[in-house]
């Protein structure tokens, strides 16, 4: 049995950034990160389907304290290339650990510290931790297994049906008829990817998503090399650039709808010939960032559509049958292989079993401090990104949160912390984890009954506003009421 200060759940992004933000804030702290996958890299690691790409700009993407120098968006080759360089850098190597998988994690008051125990994956062995604090960055999907909705005759079909998340290696679909049924970030990824290879792809959504089509390159970063400015600082102006236009947008968004809108569908139909249906297959039903945008660089989905390598079809599925599947229009797609581009499953804190003093936690039972702390689990802290803003941005801030929470409990004399309801706050509205007139993407709607509560005041909520928690967080009272201290 195992015993470190903190114990770190996941190697992504979130599990590489914290430990880094340990490492240089609480220098005397023991750490280890315990990774479930062979390697490190989380998502990109995982994802194999064609064209892997970040929706989101690298210079917010990417760690505040490493410089990003490629293209805003980039390969996931290029991600763990990014990686790789923080991990060797820091020497976080020495402190990852491979192919262990976490199945129960049980919290003693008595003894004021963490049990994890669970699965070698190489060795099949079993592993036991204990830990002060535990960090949990495994992610917010299974892993395991992609979100595929149960259609009708799905077992008739003669072709290949595949997930993105589950890709199969040495998948064949050159000269193929190839189904996508699904219209967000994987589909616009992985569409410009086959089109060449392909004999035709057909791209057939329920409902339209809006897109920003524009060239992937940071004007201002060249500007600045040209200059000869050093890295660090390019990294640091274009990231505060970008923050600053994606904080008007976002306040545009709610503000001015169909503006937005506007130039958005705007931005579409310079891609497409003139007299395309933009009304129907790029319109969606709900106003700008209710949903995710993705970031299409230079337009490539649409170029696929416009020279008749790709097709948009907008429609219901009525039912899969030998060939493809007939939609409720009465039409029928025939293919060869289909890819289920439909989302991925929630996956709270990793699916791992939790206990505290002998009492199973259901999360759904908690009421969420800044969606990362929970009401009765003690010395614990959730890594849940932004939507709107860059996931890492996150990972910074409450990198800095939790390293000044555990300077502040040894210099108080403290073992334990967690947050409790304040008098004020005890009779206040509670519901649901995020607003959905805020924010309403599927996978959310689907899981929704498995996550923590939310009050109505922002710490008793994740507020998904990085541009007020960036100056609310340097700023949280270690000594406020609502953190109860062993």
């Amino acid at each position: 049995m195992e015993h470190f200060d903190v114990l770190v759940v996941g190697a992504g992004i979130s599990g590489v950034g914290a430990g880094y933000h340990l490492q240089t804030q609480c220098p005397d702290k023991t750490f280890v990160i315990l990774e479930g996958l062979e390697s490190f890299g989380g998502t990109w690691l995982m994802h194999r389907y064609p064209g892997i790409r970040s929706d989101s700009d690298l210079y917010t993407f990417g760690y505040r304290f490493k410089p990003w120098t490629g293209a805003p968006i980039a390969t996931a080759a290029e991600i763990l290339d990014y990686m790789q360089e923080v991990i060797e850098e820091n020497s976080l190597d020495q402190r990852i650990r491979y192919q262990h998988w976490i199945d129960s994690a049980s919290w003693s008051s008595s003894e004021q510290c963490w049990t994890l125990s669970g699965t070698r994956k190489d060795t099949n062995e079993p592993i036991n931790f204990t830990a002060n604090f535990l960090w949990m960055c495994q992610g917010y999907y299974k892993h395991a297994e992609g979100y595929t909705p149960d259609w009708q005759g799905m077992e008739s079909f003669r072709g290949q049906i595949v997930h993105p998340q589950t890709w199969p290696e040495g998948l064949d679909y050159r000269d193929k008829q190839v189904l996508v049924i699904g219209s967000g970030a994987t589909t616009a990824t992985i569409v410009p990817a086959m089109a060449g290879d392909c004999e035709h792809i057909t791209v057939l959504q329920r409902s339209p998503t809006y897109f920003i089509p524009a060239r992937n390159e940071s004007e201002l970063a060249d500007h600045l090399r040209r200059l000869e400015i050093d890295e660090n600082w390019i990294h640091e102006i274009v990231r505060r650039d970008i923050l600053f236009n994606q904080e008007e947008f976002t306040r545009r968004s709610v503000e001015a709808p169909e503006s937005v809108k506007e130039e958005l569908l705007n931005g579409v139909k310079a891609y497409l010939p003139e007299g395309y249906d933009i009304d129907t297959h790029f319109t969606p039903r709900y106003r700008p960032w209710q949903q995710r945008l993705a970031f299409v660089p230079d337009g490539d989905i649409f170029k696929g559509i416009a020279a008749g390598k790709a097709t948009m079809v907008t429609d219901e599925i009525e039912a899969f049958n030998e060939t493809g599947v007939r939609l409720k229009s009465g039409r029928q797609i025939d293919t060869d292989i289909i890819l289920t581009a439909t989302g991925f499953n929630l996956c709270v804190l990793g699916d791992i079993d939790f206990m505290v003093d002998g009492k199973s936690v259901d999360f759904a039972d908690t009421i969420t401090y800044r969606g990362m702390m929970f009401t009765g689990v003690p010395n614990m802290v959730w890594i849940f990104g932004y939507f709107r803003a860059s996931w890492t941005l996150r990972v910074d801030l409450i990198g800095d949160f939790v390293c000044r929470l555990l300077n502040h409990m040894d210099q108080s004399g403290v073992a334990s912390v967690m947050p409790e309801l304040r008098r004020q706050d005890r009779d206040m509205p509670i519901s649901c984890w995020i607003d959905p007139d805020n924010f309403n993407p599927n996978y959310l709607k689907r899981s929704m009954h498995k996550l923590p509560r939310r009050g109505d005041k922002p710490e008793w909520q994740h507020t998904q506003d990085y541009w007020a928690e960036k100056t609310d967080f340097p700023l949280i009272d270690l000594e406020d009421p609502v953190f109860k201290y062993r």
